[in-house]
């Protein structure tokens, strides 16, 4: 299976499941702000991050203008935020507090969004 196919699915499946837990039980959200004050947790976390955001690198660096770049973007923006959470904790946790309940609750919005187009595009749902 091509890198591409594989990390659509993958990501298109995790950010649609993420959507619906966050949905289901929002108190998740406020509880995942207070656990970044938990340093086990911050650095769990990141460690994760981190992992997540080089193996997608590593597998998948495509740069060009299409479905395969928002793949590269979540990637790089998964490697960014656990390198700022280790590296910068106090600041990065200070600037996710700025962020305050609504904004997350649009961004995981725009997730879901993304995770159905990543699936649209691997299933063929809706012809694009």
């Amino acid at each position: 299976m091509d890198n591409s196919i594989f990390l659509a699915k993958f990501w298109g499946w995790y950010l649609i499941i993420f959507f619906f837990i966050l949905s289901l039980n929002p108190k998740r959200i406020k509880q995942i702000f207070n656990d970044l004050n938990d340093e086990k947790f911050l650095i769990t976390s990141s460690f994760i991050a981190i992992i997540l955001g080089l193996l997608n690198i590593l597998f998948h660096n495509i740069w060009e203008p299409n479905w395969k770049l928002i793949i590269t973007f979540i990637g790089w923006s998964s490697l960014f935020i656990g390198l700022s959470l280790f590296i910068f904790p106090k600041r990065t946790v200070a600037i996710l507090k700025f962020i305050n309940v609504k904004l997350v609750q649009v961004i995981y919005t725009l997730l879901f969004f993304t995770g159905l187009f990543l699936l649209n595009i691997v299933y063929g749902i809706i012809p694009v």
